[in-house]
């Protein structure tokens, strides 16, 4: 349910547009308008090819991958480099509502939203976020968001919407602290942002480190496919966790 922004006013203008519409999107496609519906992927189209013309990384000369703590889990690595891996391979971002197999289900690797980054990224080391918020939400539904309407868990789609990942990994113990500066936030935490007009975002902070800002970069799919991006102070942090 990430909505979808960048830089040039032009496309933030155009995604303003589509942001209810992709909220519905990921709740039943099929209750949307179709002149609504052809329209959010006519704007979409024309931001994904303007995005596509960015870089999928900032140039080498530009960041310094660095070395994680020797004491720290060897899952963090493996979370951290499939995160980077899914770079180039997913390429577009779809938020529409689909079937998914149970447990290990996933929607094509060339797609998705920002928070099948985060799931493909977990699986890497062994933990299934379908399965995982699903089992939570089934004991616990009433813990979790009602936004969607929805009267009982939904193993297609609760793990991919940033809500619900919030509440799981809040539920676990893993929430930290959303202010403070840069060295707050560290390689493999997760972070979620309020992108402006109550839509949610989720990325990843990964151990690449970009000299121009002095800080980690983010891992993430804001629509145009998985990129890495000085992007962690672009919108308001509204969650920050620490799995490992």
């Amino acid at each position: 349910r990430c909505a979808t922004i960048f830089a040039s006013g032009c496309v933030r203008k155009a995604l303003d547009r589509i942001r209810g519409s992709e909220v519905n999107a990921m709740k039943h496609i099929h209750t949307r308008s179709f002149p609504v519906f052809v329209f959010a992927l006519f704007l979409a189209a024309a931001c994904q090819v303007q995005q596509a013309a960015k870089p999928l990384k900032p140039p080498q000369t530009q960041t310094e991958t660095r070395a994680l703590p020797a004491n720290s889990s060897p899952n963090l690595k493996l979370v951290i480099d499939a995160a980077i891996d899914q770079i180039g391979k997913t390429t577009t971002y779809d938020a529409s509502y689909q079937k998914l197999e149970y447990p290990n289900g996933d929607v094509p690797i060339e797609t998705g939203v920002c928070s099948d980054v985060i799931v493909r990224a977990f699986r890497q080391s062994g933990i299934d976020l379908q399965k995982d918020v699903h089992e939570d939400m089934k004991g616990n539904f009433s813990a979790y968001p009602t936004r969607w309407g929805l009267k009982g868990p939904d193993a297609n789609i609760d793990h991919r919407r940033v809500p619900n990942l919030e509440t799981y990994f809040t539920r676990k113990g893993k929430s930290l602290s959303t202010t403070g500066g840069p060295e707050n936030f560290l390689p493999g935490d997760i972070i979620t942002w309020d992108l402006g007009t109550g839509q949610d975002h989720v990325g990843m902070v990964v151990n690449v480190w970009y000299k121009p800002s002095q800080r980690y970069l983010i891992v993430h799919n804001i629509g145009a496919g998985t990129r890495m991006e000085d992007v962690l102070f672009a919108w308001k942090i509204t969650g920050h966790y620490r799995y490992f």
